[in-house]
């Protein structure tokens, strides 16, 4: 496993309390997620979708 998915990207304070809030505390939790239900979460805007869903493809990886 590569270190760099055990944290999240930084994204601003309000999208990183609704990660957590959601359960979602390592990047690697997040491939697959649909942006969709990212998006529904209180405080995640487009441009935190678009920062992790960027940090994924560098890992090979996509939201769902």
């Amino acid at each position: 496993m590569d270190p760099s998915t055990d944290m999240l990207p930084k994204v601003g304070a309000p999208a990183t309390r609704a990660l957590h809030g959601a359960g979602y505390t390592t990047l690697r939790e997040l491939a697959g997620v649909p942006r969709t239900e990212l998006a529904a979460l209180h405080g995640m805007g487009p441009k935190a979708l678009d920062i992790i869903q960027a940090a994924l493809e560098k890992h090979g990886l996509s939201l769902g």
